[in-house]
């Protein structure tokens, strides 16, 4: 299983909407996928019609509770191959609890390992926040992609997460890949946006995405029917681009493993 956390310590960069329409887009592929929501705002949870709230049992619950096994709170979204695992308000106690458990930064990693070759990839949607809940979303991750809205601020904001991971890599999981920085909410054609893009092309050559996911009204409204863009309005540029990303991912991988294969 391939674990990808989508992470960001700044907020409205597009994050939620890149792990809904991302594990959409990789279920529509055909591969079986796992959503977590972990934040406690519960926007991925909306982003699939499900109502945080109203959801007796949570990640929270998985988290805090050793008894409660992942497949007790997933939920079936209206994609046959994609189960989400919701969140809700609780999620924002947690860190009491967590800070009362043994390896506080593995739990999530623990939680997860058993159900590993049920599902060929898992996306994990991070809280805009170094909290010690995201410590273990980057510690039971395999990869990363971190969203970045092309702004000037955003490349400062993304110093400190280069910061972060390096500092997650270092002590608590060597093996975690920087699988790449996605630009979104793009503006087509305006002279900011193309000079951010080229100044991050530059700085991180190939670590920077091919795929850009530009503004789009229709990527707004998509939360609101429940749905993602690619089931929403499959014909949208930001259901291509979606589908785009989740191809560069895959074709990425397959790349760099017969890359090391060659090297043997």
């Amino acid at each position: 299983m391939r674990t990808i956390a989508i992470t960001n310590l700044k907020g409205g960069c597009g994050k939620t909407t890149t792990s809904v329409n991302l594990s959409a887009a990789l279920a529509l592929k055909g591969y079986r996928t796992l959503l977590i929501d972990l934040d406690p705002q519960g926007h991925a949870t909306l982003g699939f019609g499900v109502i945080p709230e109203n959801q007796k049992r949570t990640i929270h619950d998985v988290i805090v509770n050793p008894k409660v096994s992942l497949p007790k709170v997933l939920v079936q979204t209206n994609i046959s191959k994609l189960l989400l695992a919701p969140s809700n308000v609780l999620l924002s106690g947690v860190e009491a609890a967590l800070m009362q458990m043994k390896d506080r930064e593995h739990v999530l990693l623990n939680r997860l390992q058993r159900y590993e070759r049920y599902f060929d990839y898992c996306i994990i949607d991070c809280s805009p926040s170094l909290s010690l809940l995201t410590l273990n979303a980057l510690d039971a991750a395999t990869e990363v992609v971190i969203p970045m809205q092309t702004h000037y601020y955003s490349i400062e904001g993304l110093k400190q997460v280069m910061e972060t991971l390096g500092v997650v890599q270092k002590r608590f999981n060597p093996l975690l890949d920087i699988r790449g920085i996605l630009l979104t909410l793009a503006e087509e054609g305006t002279v900011l946006c193309r000079d951010v893009e080229e100044q991050m092309r530059d700085y991180f050559g190939d670590l920077v995405l091919k795929t850009v996911i530009h503004r789009n009204i229709r990527l707004a409204e998509a939360p609101g029917a429940g749905e993602s863009i690619l089931t929403f309005d499959e014909n949208n540029s930001g259901a291509k681009e979606y589908m785009q990303l989740a191809e560069e991912i895959c074709y990425e991988k397959i790349r760099l493993t017969q890359t090391d294969f060659v090297h043997i």
